[in-house]
């Protein structure tokens, strides 16, 4: 099939003579010029861009994501930081290139972290994502090299050189490279804006009877991250369980028609079936993008605000997060950590169909 371009002139503050583009091409361009317009003061409208940094372990729900995070005009993506976790970080770490390559994202730079939680030793989830940790679809190869930094020096330094309350993290793997900064910086904790995390859960777990495969395999950083005071949002099991990849919800992204929205679907593919094997879900809950999408449209995420700790200690309940929902809601002054509880299924699954669908 050959290519589609599309010719398009912009006039101030961006100037570009008659461009021509591939339609792929266009799509990211579109979103890059829309957040550069949102931080010029003088657009009337502008939309206020949340900066992230995506500490994540692809995995095929870090994959969409990642996606969500590019594909919306009002997340600016700063970097995707990896971690070992689903797989081996070098597996993880081409994934996220793999991933950043296939959405025409080259801008968007990757470093590697902790290879191995902080105590423990490592485990992986290939039962649930392969042996690649993306299985199911044909990565491309990337063509931007890795950056050479650590991923825990990325994160400090940038929180370090940014202005105070503009950078969220949005870790989604185990919180290894988070608890990692904090020990190297302890500062950081008052210039993060926030902390949305996907992790734990209080009533149920996936990787024991009691604790979520994030926080199961390094319960010591999880501990660390979830006491420091921060504003920190847990988006559990108990919310990310909702949110499943439905027959219905996997034909409107194929329905979108492109390459990448058949790379998804191939990745929901493959999911779907390591969760009828190995979790007795029908359709696969994709954790990941819910932490993306409450940042982008808080009102399709409801929480709760509580007291939350994690088990470093009992062998029976090791990494079990502890969700105190006893008595009122506490005030943000009280408690700084809340817990996501509810999803509105149809806001979250526009939002990630729309990002796919504006990335093209």
């Amino acid at each position: 099939m050959s290519a589609s371009y599309t010719y398009f002139q912009l006039s101030h503050p961006i100037h570009f003579e008659c461009v021509k583009l591939q339609s792929y091409a266009f799509g990211r361009l579109f979103l890059i010029l829309c957040r550069r317009h949102a931080s010029n003061p003088s657009f009337k409208g502008a939309i206020v861009t949340k900066k992230i940094i995506l500490d994540c372990d692809p995995g095929h729900d870090d994959a969409v994501a990642i996606l969500l995070a590019l594909g919306n005009p009002e997340i600016e993506l700063l970097g995707v930081t990896t971690v070992g976790g689903n797989q081996s970080l070098e597996k993880v770490t081409y994934n996220a290139r793999a991933v950043l390559e296939k959405a025409h994202a080259t801008d968007v730079a990757v470093y590697a972290g902790c290879d191995r939680p902080i105590v423990r030793p490592q485990e992986v989830a290939a039962s649930i994502h392969g042996e690649s940790g993306l299985d199911g679809v044909e990565l491309p190869v990337p063509t931007r090299p890795l950056e050479q930094k650590h991923a825990v020096n990325y994160i400090v330094e940038t929180i370090m050189a940014s202005e105070p309350g503009t950078i969220t993290l949005v870790p989604t793997g185990p919180l290894t490279n988070i608890a990692m900064a904090v020990r190297m910086e302890p500062r950081i904790v008052e210039r993060v804006k926030e902390v949305v995390l996907m992790g734990g859960g209080y009533h149920v777990g996936n990787w024991s009877a009691v604790a979520e495969f994030n926080i199961k395999v390094d319960p010591e950083a999880a501990h660390i991250v979830f006491n420091e005071k921060w504003p920190l949002t847990m988006v559990g099991l108990d919310l990310t369980h909702q949110a499943l990849c439905t027959p219905a919800v996997q034909k409107r992204i194929e329905e979108v028609g492109t390459p990448l929205a058949t790379f998804v679907s191939g990745l929901m593919d493959f999911f779907r079936k390591t969760y009828q094997d190995n979790q007795d879900f029908v359709d696969p809950p994709v954790h990941d993008p819910c932490t993306v999408a409450y940042l982008i449209d808080p009102t399709c995420v409801e929480t709760r605000r509580c007291p939350l700790d994690v088990e470093i200690h009992s062998e029976l309940t090791l990494g079990m997060t502890v969700a105190d929902l006893r008595g009122p809601e506490p005030s943000a002054e009280e408690c700084h950590t809340q817990v996501a509880t509810k999803l509105d299924f149809d806001k979250f699954w526009n939002l990630v169909t729309d990002a796919i669908e504006r990335i093209g």
